[in-house]
């Protein structure tokens, strides 16, 4: 019966099939930063529902990775859009510029209501691909975006942003970035400061997901020993399989097991394999990083994260997010067994189960009636970055 009939649809038609009921949640995509450098926010000049491999000004456009079209082919069911601005805005006009890239993506949202749904919650989610839409969160990529402020983190969740990610390129007064590792610039707290925890307390409570793509791994460590709730990892891959600072050690997979969090693995081919200038990176790589995470999380703490719209160089052949079905494909020609169950956790099923567990810890929070955390950062945290601030 069943059995023999699934032992009959090729590799192809397996990973279609278990994609149809389980449509893939991508942890990270910039196309939002895409939109304000090359349309200035102008979502009037937007046609996403178009082929934008076609059409000026995106046919030039380095980053060309997303529209509508390349969505639906890819068997996508969510995305979380990346609200983010570059590190030069920290200290300066960032809380501006980020809360205009959430400004825009709901404006992106709204405007292809056949499509998107906005989205803010794990039902939320599951409506939406109950209504055959494309789930729509936010993800803000950095905390540079609240200055160091928690109303200004409370402020972004009413916005609709369910996770932030620590750090970008650049530490905050609060949180060490990747590059510490690399000697790009010292660390600034050696980790997270008490702040720093007071920032992942107060979104345990809001019901926030704490992102540790782009954090040192001092951090992640640390991270995973104050937080309340299970954490992700919205763009990032296997520190053991390519060595890169951005990439997810060993040891803080097995943690990520214990904290029930997910690591969503990052496409970009300078994470993926070795050295990136001389060598290609192919679906092969991610398919080692998915499964080198599956065989030390475990199945149910890997997704899919690919930061399209944010790199230069995707694998030569996953151009786009209309190659997604290709990455399932080759995990079941692998060599690692991967059953419909499995492939449909890796899609969506386990951040679906993330976030309800996050809602979940703010849910008992509420009950306990745990109250906004109104700590300010203390004076000497921000040491000489105060020159924008008034008294």
């Amino acid at each position: 019966g069943f059995f023999h009939k699934l032992c009959n649809l090729s590799p192809r038609q397996r990973a279609l099939k278990v994609l149809s009921e389980h449509p893939i949640i991508d942890g990270h995509n910039d196309f939002p930063m895409g939109v304000r450098d090359v349309l200035q926010n102008d979502v009037s000049k937007l046609n996403f529902d178009h082929d934008l491999t076609k059409e000026e000004p995106w046919a030039s456009y380095a980053l060309n990775h997303i529209d509508i079209p390349r969505m639906r082919a890819g068997k996508m069911g969510g995305q979380f859009w990346s609200a983010f601005v570059g590190c030069d805005s920290q200290f300066k006009d960032a809380t501006q510029k980020f809360l205009e890239q959430v400004d825009v993506i709901h404006q992106i949202v709204a405007k292809y209501p056949d499509h998107l749904m906005w989205a803010q919650s794990a039902s939320d989610i599951e409506l939406a691909f109950a209504n055959g839409k494309i789930a729509s969160m936010i993800g803000v990529e950095s905390g540079h975006a609240i200055s160091s402020s928690l109303p200004l983190l409370r402020t972004l969740y009413s916005m609709g942003a369910r996770y932030m990610t620590l750090t970008h390129v650049c530490n905050t007064p609060w949180a060490d970035a990747a590059q510490v590792e690399d000697g790009w610039f010292p660390p600034r707290v050696n980790g997270l400061s008490s702040f720093g925890n007071d920032i992942i307390l107060e979104m345990n409570r809001l019901g926030m997901l704490v992102d540790l793509s782009h954090v040192s791994t001092e951090v992640m460590r640390q991270a995973l020993e104050v937080t309340m709730a299970p954490v992700i990892f919205s763009h990032s891959s296997a520190r053991a399989v390519a060595d890169h600072s951005r990439n997810v050690p060993d040891d803080v997979l097995r943690t990520v097991t214990e904290n029930n969090g997910i690591v969503m693995v990052n496409f970009y081919a300078c994470f993926v394999v070795d050295d990136c200038r001389n060598q290609n990176a192919t679906v092969q790589d991610i398919v080692k990083h998915i499964n080198h995470i599956r065989q030390v999380a475990g199945v149910d703490h890997v997704g899919i994260g690919g930061d399209y719209n944010g790199i230069d160089i995707p694998p030569v052949d996953l151009p786009d997010v209309s190659h997604y079905p290709e990455v399932f494909e080759a995990l079941i020609q692998s060599e690692v067994e991967w059953s419909d169950e499995d492939l449909g956790k890796l899609a969506s099923g386990n951040l679906i189960r993330v976030f309800k567990a996050v809602e979940a810890v703010r849910d008992e929070l509420a009950l306990m009636n745990i109250k906004p955390d109104n700590t300010w950062i203390p004076e000497e945290d921000l040491g000489e970055d105060t020159i924008c601030h008034t008294k």
